[in-house]
Parts: structure tokens; C-alpha cells; sequence
């Protein structure tokens, strides 16, 4: 039997996934003040692009509007508009900082889908490579994740700082 090692996951499993206090962590960690320690990689008028603390697969995006809501009809038109600039412009981001080939990217709507306890609407965008998806997941339950949050974080970051570059349309609305 071969043995996979992968030391520094034992960080990121004993780390706290927010704030002991937090009871609305979509609504709170924005105003934290440090989008670093939130994951948060990119702001817009209306909503957000936070990193998955529970990937699906590296750099696992979520789109997130800043007012808190439950279901897409309750946005405003500009909050709507704005969203899904926003889900572009994450989609942008991850195809300039780790060149995925395919993308999920919807929406989990309803408590029998969320597989979480967060019932503020928020958008995924996981990027997909062929062969992304092994046996570990089905046989052992386990996902493999080969890079750190935090080193996706930084990769996502330079791409957002690069938002006048060539390729890459901010999200503006009035």
C-alpha cells in the first residue's frame, strides 16, 4: 500500500473555519478587515469573491452578495447585475491564476441542497481539470487538495490586483 503524505494539512484541519463568535459568516467576515485571513480575493459595489474554506477542488470560488438574502428573486437589479459580473470576473481570475479547462459554477438553493448550515445565496465557481477527480473521493471519502488556501489566495490576489490587464473586465455598475 502506497501512503500519501501531506504534512501541512494538519494545520489546516485543527485551524478554527471561523471565528468562534461568527453566527453570519457571509455577512461578518467582510467586515472583519483583513481579506487575506477571510479568503476574500476581490470586492465589487454589490458583492464578493471569497475562497471555499470546504473546496470541491482548488480555488473553489464563491460569489457572494454583501446584503444578506436567501434566494436569487430577492435581489435588486443592481445587486443581481453585479453578482453575476462578479461570477464572471471569478471565472476570469481562476483561468489567468491556475488555467483550469472546464468550470461547475452554480447555485445551491433550498436547505435539502446546501450540504451546510449557511443559508445565504451565494454562487460556486469551481474550475475542473481532465482527470481532477480520482478514486479518493468515491473509495475513501477523502479529497485531495494540492495546494494550500493560502498559497491560492495569493495566486487569485495578484490576478485581482492585475484588473486593468489585458483579458480582465472589472465589474461596474452605478
Amino acid at each position: 500500500m502506497q501512503q500519501l503524505h501531506a504534512h501541512w494539512r494538519m494545520d489546516y484541519i485543527e485551524a478554527p473555519r471561523f471565528p468562534a463568535k461568527m453566527t453570519r459568516p457571509f455577512t461578518e467576515l467582510p467586515a472583519l478587515g483583513d481579506d487575506r485571513a477571510a479568503l476574500i480575493v476581490h470586492r465589487t459595489a454589490h458583492s464578493y469573491l471569497i475562497l471555499n474554506r470546504f473546496p470541491y477542488n482548488p480555488g473553489h470560488l464563491l460569489a457572494i452578495p454583501f446584503r444578506d438574502v436567501r434566494e436569487l428573486e430577492e435581489l435588486r437589479p443592481a445587486e443581481r447585475a453585479d453578482l453575476f459580473d462578479t461570477i464572471i470576473l471569478g471565472q476570469q481570475l481562476l483561468t489567468r491564476a491556475l488555467r483550469p479547462e472546464a468550470f461547475n459554477i452554480g447555485f445551491n438553493l433550498g436547505a435539502a441542497v446546501a450540504g451546510g448550515s449557511i443559508d445565504h445565496l451565494h454562487g460556486h465557481i469551481v474550475p475542473r481539470w481532465n482527470g481532477d477527480n480520482n478514486f479518493m473521493p468515491v473509495l475513501g471519502q477523502t479529497r485531495i487538495l494540492p495546494q494550500a488556501l493560502e498559497a491560492t489566495w495569493e495566486k487569485l490576489a495578484a490576478a485581482a490586483a492585475s484588473l486593468t490587464s489585458p483579458g480582465l473586465a472589472p465589474a461596474v455598475h452605478g
